[in-house]
């Protein structure tokens, strides 16, 4: 399966955390959020000019900022279509 930045998944999307690539208080941040590697992630959806973007993480939806979304990388499920 390829990995990509979760930045470039699609709204419907599904896939798994692989690794954080940030540091210090943002991948603090990002960790506390519950995205850490092993994580299965869906994408609900972005907003009209794509960020932020809704990532569905267990039972409860983030709101992520693009710029945050960068340090995060994700293996991406097959798509069926």
């Amino acid at each position: 399966m390829p990995m990509i930045p979760m930045r470039k998944m699609l709204a419907g999307q599904e896939g798994v955390v692989t690794r954080v690539t940030a540091r210090g208080e943002l991948g603090r941040r990002i960790r506390d959020m519950g995205l850490v590697p092993g994580t299965p992630i869906y994408i609900q959806g972005r907003a009209p000019l794509k960020d932020p973007v809704a990532v569905r993480v267990r039972d409860f939806t983030l709101s992520l900022r693009n710029n945050e979304a960068d340090f995060i990388e994700v293996e991406v499920a097959d798509s069926h279509g």
